[in-house]
């Protein structure tokens, strides 16, 4: 079985996005959703945006921290998504 991390982006109720990384997209969206995830808690619903693949960890939370510090990142990756962010 291959195993998998994802990187994912969550738009919340605000209309705020949230960008995460895990290792089971599915539990992770379900913990969120529950209010299980302080971050996110106050602002349910979530709906997932956009996600992302990688077999290394280490790559997945490069990915994760880099949409997170590096504005440059976000824009362009945004600019990709953007009728997805729309919706």
């Amino acid at each position: 079985m291959l195993f998998m991390y994802f990187v994912y982006v969550l738009k919340m109720n605000n209309d705020q996005m949230y960008i995460g990384f895990t290792d089971n997209l599915q539990k992770r969206l379900e913990k969120h959703n529950s209010g299980g995830a302080f971050t996110t808690s106050k602002y349910l619903p979530v709906t997932l945006i956009y996600f992302e693949c990688y077999r290394s960890k280490k790559d997945a939370s490069q990915r994760e921290k880099m949409l997170k510090r590096y504005g440059s990142s976000w824009s362009h990756l945004k600019r990709r998504i953007f009728n997805s962010l729309r919706g």
